[in-house]
């Protein structure tokens, strides 16, 4: 359970409530980069590690995507708070999230837990999570800021697409899976 992978999930976990205060209370976009930059890292080196060392495990396989689905929700709201992004933009990467949750109860109705992960899935958080990062340096003044800033608005743009897109083809699988597969009785 307490493995090298998790414990940097569980740091990645901790290093939310940093980032807020960072970027909301101190203001530093610098250092609220460098934290997105860390866990970044962390995201990267856990699952490397979780495989390069045999400790993946069922806590990691929770702890990982629960990491990611935070941040993608925490991020973007911050920098409404900070109007580094517009709120329609942000309520569409958040509505999505909540879309996708409420499948929840009609695939455990029918015995499943989880559908399978799709490529445009992960794309769409790869682009989201190296959209903030840039988007956040776009806030430094000087020629870091106007170099990142027009990356990081690529990088949303295409996430948030791609964000968009794997939530229909979610959508598709769950439907396939309610149609396809009878209830499952409650016995008690």
């Amino acid at each position: 359970m307490w493995t090298v992978p998790n414990a940097l999930s569980v740091l990645r976990l901790l290093l939310i409530p940093v980032f807020i205060w960072l970027l909301l209370v101190e203001e530093s976009a610098a250092w609220a980069f460098a934290v997105l930059f860390v866990s970044g890292l962390t995201d990267w080196l856990d699952g490397k590690l979780a495989r390069w060392l045999g400790q993946s495990s069922k806590l990691g396989a929770l702890l990982d995507p629960a990491a990611d689905r935070l941040y993608v929700i925490v991020i973007p709201i911050c920098f409404g708070i900070r109007d580094f992004v517009p709120w329609w933009l942000i309520g569409l990467i958040v509505g999505r999230d909540l879309l996708l949750f409420a499948t929840a109860p009609l695939l455990k109705s029918r015995g499943v837990t989880a559908l399978p992960t799709l490529y445009v899935g992960k794309a769409a958080t790869f682009a989201l999570m190296s959209a903030f990062p840039w988007l956040l340096a776009g806030q430094i003044d000087g020629v870091v800021g106007t170099v990142c800033h027009p990356i990081g608005w690529a990088f949303l743009i295409w996430g948030v697409g791609l964000y968009l897109w794997s939530l229909v083809l979610y959508w598709i699988q769950t439907v396939a899976v309610v149609r396809t597969m009878p209830p499952r009785s409650v016995t008690g």
